[in-house]
């Protein structure tokens, strides 16, 4: 008798590990299969396809049998400058009009942060008009000549509230000699290399700018090189 009752819980143990080893735990199943799903879901939008245009859908409404246009050089172009013209208005802390000379704010960007040096003209190190010298030349082509007091003599003389970016701004304290020269670039701001800081934006309404300006000067050749920018770009535009 004892060992029948032996038998028959050895037999019923190997019964039940045969089950175990056959069918594993439903919901142990469900989890492991459905967590890549979920993991799929979350990673890929609710997309379908059309079938008779293998179109990708994201709303998943049918495809409308027209895909849309690839953007044109042009477009694409516009969107760069877009891009060109948004950082140099963040860098140089400028409300652009998107037509201004992109050379130039490009020029001036590089600049900022040479060191003030008299009697230079390098990024290592530049005065006043040798900054202004070397943005010139960069940009233009046109050689100017190493002096502010140069400078003023040889450009056109242009009323405060008609200067334009490129035009020069000068300064000079009380009815002493001209001392001073900077690139003016829009709102009120111009570059130029100080001794206090190097190349750098000031505003003209600064104090000790608006207390010494004396004129502003318009270089012919550089005007007429950005009105000519200008009209292109409205061209283009159009």
């Amino acid at each position: 008798m004892k060992n029948s009752l032996l038998y028959c819980l050895a037999a019923g143990s190997l019964a039940l590990s045969f089950f175990f080893e056959r069918a594993p735990d439903a919901s142990v199943t469900a989890r492991a299969t459905s967590a890549p799903v979920v993991a799929e879901a979350s990673l890929l939008p609710a997309l379908t396809m059309d079938e008779s245009t293998f179109e990708l859908r994201a709303d998943g409404n049918p495809g409308s049998g027209e895909k849309p246009a690839a953007p044109t050089p042009a477009e694409l172009a516009a969107s760069r400058d877009s891009l060109t013209y948004h950082y140099y208005a963040q860098t140089l802390g400028l409300h652009l009009a998107f037509n201004e000379n992109k050379d130039l704010l490009r020029t001036v960007t590089d600049w900022i942060g040479a060191p003030y040096s008299y009697g230079s003209n390098s990024r290592r190190g530049t005065d006043c008009s040798g900054f202004v010298t070397r943005v010139f030349h960069e940009v233009y082509g046109i050689n100017l000549i190493h002096s502010s007091r140069s400078m003023f003599s040889t450009t056109k003389r242009v009323a405060k509230s008609e200067m334009q970016t490129g035009d020069l701004v000068f300064f000079r304290r009380g009815h002493g000699p001209i001392y001073h020269v900077g690139i003016y670039l829009k709102d009120g701001k111009f570059a130029h290399s100080a001794t206090n800081g190097g190349v750098m934006i000031s505003s003209l309404n600064q104090p000790y700018y608006h207390r010494n300006f004396y004129a502003a000067g318009r270089v012919s050749a550089a005007a007429a090189a950005d009105e000519a920018l200008v009209a292109s770009t409205t061209v283009d535009q159009n």
